[in-house]
Formats: structure tokens, sequence, C-alpha cells
């Protein structure tokens, strides 16, 4: 559960360690207070997208850190290389140049990762939740949770991406017969072109490079014939090699006198070999510049070749070798095509065969959750004071899709005798949030989460349905924490703790301040929630009232 939040700098609050405890937690206050910050803070630990925006006037950066108390072992853990602990530490900087620092018990994550964590820890219900269930699109998605089908949606998923793919082959080889006829004759042009370049792989790169020593051969053939004369000697002088052999000589009786001379003897035989071989490969360089005039032309309007194929086919002898295999299997194809397609669409059909069957089995398991999603949520809306609502999941067989072969949309029937109809047809705003409500009651009860957050879901509801409501909350608090922030008194005189959201100004600045209140502060608040303003003798004693039943 969470039990520490710790925020700097987020908007109006400057600072606030706020405490929260197991069981029925709420946050009270008057509208703009700061109540929806704290959630924005708390969104920010579990990885959600936040924005500079959010940064207090005059800070340079946001801080947020969270405490997270009984944690299990979850593979996320071991799946990031950070340690488990019961006690989870969370932190997130949020800078003004949209850097993001995270950490989860010390080591550093990034914001994708801390987010895969924080859907295991909290889940958070507010306002817009409920206005999801007015898109269909939705729908499926809600059942698909309830009823932990992801082994069989993904098996499914994975046999359409290869319909998908066998779909993509068919319509490549699917062409008229002048299309067909055009796209051969382009082809077979380019095919012809190519090959009669009889391109090497990378032959341009090499061209390059022999063309810059040839362009500078005259500095190279002086550098190379002066190099070879001090090397093998000329008419007037011995060279290099001949001053080594006579030193060899000279140094041949002396080494059988000496063992020091005979080892340096072999050392410098070995420099002799060396530089015979180096000179002779010098003087074979040198003589290769013979007929080089001849060899730049032909270089140069090889190149010039290259270059203009490059234009059409590629950036390099690489690509355009690339495209030339390309072109030959596209040309084999069209030549070949009515074969090819009628193997091509023998494969779509045994993977649109084989995706059916997987889908007609993930429909099945659907139908099935469906009927137990219904009943739960009847259930559930009973106890929320809906006695007499229908609830139903309607099923619409579509084409093969990435979800199958289902279309969903939830109906329902608040009144006896009324037709089942659409949500956005029927649910007024009070009834769509005890719906999702109650939706999110038995989807919680699937899943292990600890702590749940409610923002504001008591929108429109008020009277019995919101007692009904705050009774609900209640119970789902019995299993795990449930943190509220509300406008009704009826929920607030049911928490197990109750926080006041407060705002005030000092100079030119505004504060929000977060204050745990004990029973009389309790009941002054509840006493401004059910009187406004003006408290009075009347309002007091009915919260006092409130706080005991």
């Amino acid at each position: 559960m969470l039990s520490l939040l710790h925020i700097e700098n987020i908007a109006v609050i400057e600072q606030a360690d706020i405490t929260f405890d197991r069981g029925f937690n709420v946050l009270s206050g008057e509208t703009g207070a700061g109540k929806s910050i704290i959630i924005d803070a708390i969104s920010a630990i579990l990885g959600e997208r936040t924005y500079r925006e959010v940064i207090r006037t005059g800070a340079d950066k946001a801080y947020v850190s969270a405490v997270f108390s009984g944690i299990r072992q979850l593979d996320w853990f071991a799946q990031n290389h950070v340690p488990y602990e019961e006690e989870l530490f969370i932190q997130r900087e949020i800078f003004l140049d949209g850097r993001n620092i995270c950490k989860v018990n010390g080591r550093g994550v990034s914001v994708s990762v801390l987010r895969a964590l924080g859907s295991d820890l909290i889940s958070i219900h507010g306002q817009h939740d409920s206005q999801q269930l007015f898109d269909e699109e939705q729908h499926l998605g809600f059942l698909d949770a309830f009823a932990g089908d992801a082994a069989l949606l993904g098996r499914y998923r994975s046999l359409f991406e290869k319909v998908t793919a066998c779909r993509r082959e068919v319509d490549r080889l699917s062409m008229d017969e002048s299309e067909k006829l055009r796209r051969q004759e382009t082809l077979q042009y380019q095919i012809n072109e190519l090959e009669k370049a009889d391109l090497k792989s990378g032959e341009d790169e090499r061209l390059q490079a022999r063309q810059k020593i040839l362009v500078n051969a005259e500095k190279l053939m002086k550098s190379l014939n002066l190099s070879v004369d001090d090397l093998f000697g000329d008419e007037e002088r011995d060279g290099a090699i001949s001053a080594l052999e006579q030193a060899l000589h000279r140094l041949s009786g002396a080494a059988r006198l000496d063992d020091t001379v005979a080892s340096l003897l072999d050392k410098l035989q070995e420099i002799s070999y060396n530089l015979v071989d180096v000179s002779e490969e010098l003087r074979a360089h040198r003589d290769s510049f013979s007929d080089s005039e001849d060899e730049l032309d032909q270089i140069g309007a090889r190149l010039d070749l290259i270059h203009k194929l490059k234009r059409k086919y590629g950036a390099d002898c690489d690509a355009m070798l690339a495209y030339l295999a390309k072109a030959r299997q596209e040309l084999d194809d069209i030549v070949f095509a009515d074969e090819k397609l009628a193997q091509a669409k023998k494969r779509l059909e045994a993977a649109e065969q084989e995706a059916k069957t997987a889908a007609d089995a993930l429909h099945d398991f659907r139908v099935e959750a469906a009927g137990s999603m219904e009943t739960r949520i009847c259930q559930e809306l009973e106890a929320l004071n809906m006695p007499k609502v229908r609830f139903v999941c309607e099923f619409t067989e579509v084409p093969l899709c990435p979800s199958g072969t289902d279309a969903l949309r939830f109906l329902m029937s608040a009144n006896v005798g009324e037709a089942l109809k659409p949500l956005s047809k029927v649910a007024s705003g009070g009834e769509l949030a005890r719906i999702m409500l109650a939706i999110k009651n038995v989807m919680a009860q699937q899943d292990a989460i600890s702590t749940m957050i409610f923002d504001e879901v008591d929108a429109g509801v008020s009277g019995r349905a919101a007692q009904k409501v705050a009774e609900k909350l209640l119970q789902v608090s019995q299993g795990r924490q449930v943190l509220c922030v509300t406008h009704l008194p009826q929920i607030a005189a049911l928490a197990d703790h109750h926080l006041l959201i407060s705002k005030s100004q000092s100079g030119e600045r505004t504060y929000t301040h977060v204050d745990p209140l004990d029973r009389r502060g309790r009941t002054k608040e509840l006493a401004r929630m059910i009187g406004g303003a003006q408290i009075t003798e009347t309002t007091l004693r009915s919260a006092e009232e409130m706080l005991q039943s």
C-alpha cells in the first residue's frame, strides 16, 4: 500500500508530506484547493506522463517520492535488475528542460520502466474513466481484462499477424495484365542495364582510391624512384641493401668468435631479408605506374558510368547490387505471378482458417466470461441503489481483425419495462459513475493491486445513491487500501482516515496544505460539506450524527 507521499514544487504545493493508512482514506476540500494536484503527483510516481508546466513558478524542478509498504515480489524486480524489498521507495524529478530522473530503491530506471511497475501498484479511477463507457470500442477491452484471456488473445494475434502478411503477399502479386506488362518491361530494362554494367561489391570505393593514387602519380613516382635508388643503389653509389650485405659479410667471421656478435648477426640477417622484400615490393609498385595515363582514363569512364547508375538505383555499388537482386525477384514473381498468386491464396486461406479457429475459441471464452461479468456487475449495481437495472454484453460478429471476430457493446436498462439500450442513450451522470464503480470493483477482484484511487467518482450522485456509493467504497477498502477524493459528506463520513486539502495566500504566492483531521476537525469539515461556507450548530449536529452512525 501507499504509506507516504512527499511533494516538492508541484503547482501550488511548495512542500508536503502526506501519510496514508490502511483502509478507507478520504481527501476533501474546497474546489481548487489542490486535490487534483495530489493525484497528479501520485500519477507521476507511477510513471505517467507529466509536463514541465506542473513545476511551481520560480522553481527549476519538481520532486515527488513515495514509500510503499507490504509490496509483493513482482516479476518486475528481476526483469529490471532492481533489488526486491517489501518496503519500496520511488523517486522522480521533473526538470524545466523536460528531463526526468526516476529511481526505484535507489536504482535509476526510465519513465516507461517505472510505468510498468506503477500499473502493478495502484489503480486510479477518475471522472474521465466514466466517459470511456460511452466509447463502445473500449468495451471489449473491459471484458478481456475481466476474463483474463491474455493467452488466448496472444495466440490469436500471432495468427492474425500471419494472416496480415499473407494478405499483403496476395495484394503484391495481384495486378491487371496491362500493369503487369508495364512493370515487366521496366524491370527487364533495369536488370539489363545493371547486368551490362557488371558491378562488383565495393567497386566504386576501390576505384576512387586508385584514382586518387593515379592523379598524384608524378609525385609518387619521384618518391618511389628515389627510394628504390636508395635501397638498390645506382650507377654512382651503392644502396642500403649492398651496405647491409657488406656488414653481414664482415660480421660473419667475428660471429664465430663471440656469441653476442652471433646473436646480433642473426637479427641483422632477418632485417636484411625484410629489407629485400620491402624493396622488391616498392620497385613493383613503382613499375605499376608505367601506364597510369591509360588506367586513369579507364577509371574515370568507369566511375562516370557508376555515377549515372547511382542516380537511378542506389547510393553505392552494394546498394545497386541489392536493387538488382530485388528486381530479379520481382520480375520472377511477375513472370510466374499466376502460379505464385494461387499458392499465396492457398496460404492465406489456411492462415485465415487457423486464425478463425483461434478466434472462435476466444469468442467462446468471452461469452462465458461475459455471463459472469453481467451477473457480478448487476449485483454491484443493486448494492449501489440500482436494484432494477439490467446490464448485458451484446456481441456482434465482425471480420477477422486484431481483436478477433467480436465487437462488443454494453447495453443497459435502468428501469423496469424499459428496453435495453446503449449506455450513452440511457445512463445519466450519476448512473454512469455507479456503473463504472461497479465495473472497477468487479475488475479489482481479478487482480492483486493493493491500492485503488477514486478521483471524484461521485459526480452527479446524491441522496440515497450517494450513501450506497459510500458504503461500496467502504466495502472495497476492507480488502485493499482506498484513496478517494470527494465532495460528498456521505462518503467522507465513512472514511477511516480523513485528509483536508486547503489553500492559503502569503504575500504574492499561493500555498496548498494537507492536514490529517481529528474527530473535531472531521465534524467541522463534514459540516462545511453539508452546509457550505456558513457552518451552523445545525450542520455541526448533522455532521456529528453522520460520524456516529
